[in-house]
């Protein structure tokens, strides 16, 4: 047995080769192919799932984490639903469009989901809801298939779309601060280099 060397007993860096940094959004030309893709495919928990990532605005650990009763009102999806975030413990409002409440009440059939259920339950029978890393590798198929590169996108992508598409259109850094959830300005004009 040889000792190892200085050389031989260096760390790795987790971020060796991999782009890190902020994410870029979506383009809407981006959001319709991956919604395509999906209706072609008939994946209704993915469309469900990518719907409501874009009208949320939630991180990850929070959209995986929404329950049934969370959207719906009675038998019907609620227009607006709020959840508490997990990383800053206030609750955020959003809308839900008419595209996003048709596909997550077709998911909602599909499954046979009730109202405490997890709206994204596990296919892992340890987990009661998707893992923020099965959310990733899902939203990486998408990426893929719609040909762009996966290592440039990730789930902080949907979360930062629809508010950017706001801001490009209305140059309001405070409706995108409410949208997102930030308790401080400085956080969003941050978001956004400004």
């Amino acid at each position: 047995m040889y000792p190892l060397t200085h050389s031989e007993n260096r760390h790795i860096p987790w971020n060796k080769g991999k782009l890190v940094g902020q994410k870029p959004p979506l383009k809407l030309k981006e959001i319709w192919a991956v919604r395509q893709h999906l209706q072609s495919k008939r994946c209704k928990r993915d469309l469900a799932l990518f719907n409501l990532a874009i009208d949320s605005k939630l991180r990850g650990c929070d959209l995986v984490k929404i329950r049934v009763v969370d959207v719906t009102h009675g038998s019907s999806i609620a227009k607006r639903a709020m959840v508490v975030q997990q990383k800053t413990a206030q609750p955020v409002q959003f809308e839900i469009t008419e595209s996003a409440r048709e596909s997550i009440s077709d998911w909602i059939s599909e499954a046979g989901l009730k109202g405490d259920n997890y709206l994204f339950p596990s296919r892992v029978k340890k987990s009661p809801h998707l893992s923020t890393r099965q959310y990733a590798r899902i939203l990486e198929d998408w990426i893929l298939a719609i040909g762009l590169d996966p290592a440039e996108y990730g789930t902080h992508s949907l979360r930062r779309t629809k508010p950017t598409l706001i801001y490009r259109r209305t140059k309001n850094l405070r409706a995108v601060q409410i949208l997102l959830g930030h308790t401080k300005l400085e956080s969003t004009v941050r978001y956004y280099g400004e």
